[in-house]
């Protein structure tokens, strides 16, 4: 992304760029050296929050970079952020720009959300993170940090004070880690869910206790990974056409399967 969180002027480091300062660079100078340097690096527009840090002139930042053909022809997507907003936006950014691309690029744990309660941070992480992206059209998910030490660092004044790591290792020994909720979000999809695979459609018995997403691997192999955020377990059956199972997804968990057709 040409900038890290553009609406943002005190993180660090940080860079104000307006949309059509985001275009302009992009279409003039980033772009163009990009493609005369024989370079397949993607270029995703924005990447930061949902709501935009209620900058109204700032809606739909990305979108409104891709109505100018000649800049749009040079960015793969656009890339967000969840410090502000819903991921419902996603839905938006999708529908009005349904030809490019959508990754979700960061998320933090810390001191202000319990960042170190896996007990409360896992199912709302999966929720709303790697799952709820993953369903409103997101081809990725990253979160903020893979591993940070016991002290939250390293990081830079202005930058993030009070975070946790996907991993936090202690200093003491540098040996001993704590894995927290942004570690196992990504160990549930990544273990089944591989790279090139399809997010495939699911249609059945649904509740709103039950966050879920199914896949295709490109060995023929599906994907499932759901999360049960009641404090109930809950029982499920799953069906591809030829196969089927049932499973007991306990209370507060994240669950992944994989099977072959």
């Amino acid at each position: 992304t040409p900038q890290n969180e553009p609406l943002n002027a005190g993180n660090s480091a940080s860079l104000l760029m307006f949309w059509p300062e985001q275009q302009a660079f992009v279409k003039t100078a980033l772009g163009p050296k990009i493609k005369a340097a024989g370079l397949t690096t993607k270029i995703y527009a924005f990447d930061h929050n949902y709501n935009y840090d209620d900058m109204p002139e700032q809606e739909d930042y990305p979108v409104k970079i891709f109505q100018d053909p000649a800049a749009a022809a040079f960015f793969a997507g656009s890339a967000f952020h969840n410090y502000g907003g819903h991921k419902d936006e996603l839905l938006d950014i999708h529908a009005k720009a349904p030809n490019k691309d959508i990754v979700f690029t960061e998320t933090s744990i810390g001191t202000w959300n319990d960042g170190n309660v896996l007990g409360k941070r896992l199912t709302e992480d999966m929720r709303e993170v790697a799952l709820g992206t993953v369903n409103n059209f997101s081809k990725a998910v990253i979160v903020w940090n893979l591993m940070l030490d016991s002290d939250k660092g390293p990081n830079r004044e202005g930058g993030c004070q009070t975070c946790y790591g996907a991993v936090d290792i202690s200093k003491a020994d540098y040996k001993t880690i704590r894995r927290n909720s942004h570690y196992y979000i990504i160990g549930h999809m990544s273990s089944v869910v591989k790279p090139g695979a399809v997010r495939i459609g699911t249609t059945g018995y649904t509740d709103s206790n039950l966050t879920y997403a199914a896949f295709k691997n490109t060995d023929g192999s599906y994907a499932f990974v759901i999360t049960n955020h009641s404090g109930a377990d809950s029982f499920i059956v799953l069906e591809d056409g030829k196969n089927n199972f049932g499973y007991t997804v306990p209370a507060s968990s994240v669950v992944s399967y994989t099977w072959k057709k």
